[in-house]
């Protein structure tokens, strides 16, 4: 089952969180850098800014979590994507 996005919000799979440094020291569950960064799964009739397949940058608590079928999506408005990667 996909998810269709409606007006100007995209549906993208947010990247795994960092589980170690650059220098190479392993971080725990809890002190694991949060991620901000998704890839695009589909997008809106709307929006106009980015297409599927783009890894975006979006706003620290703008997403709405989705989970469907066990996989975990995010719903963000077009407004709350901040870049492109």
């Amino acid at each position: 089952m996909s998810i269709k996005p409606l007006g100007d919000r995209v549906v993208a799979v947010k990247e795994a969180a960092a589980t170690k440094t650059a220098s190479g020291i392993l971080l725990g569950e809890s002190n694991a850098e949060k991620s901000n960064i998704a890839t695009v799964e589909s997008v809106g009739p709307d929006v106009k800014n980015v297409k599927k397949g783009d890894k975006i940058i979006f706003r620290e608590y703008s997403a709405t979590e989705v989970k469907v079928n066990n996989d975990e999506y995010l719903i963000i408005k077009e407004e709350d994507i901040l870049a492109t990667v």
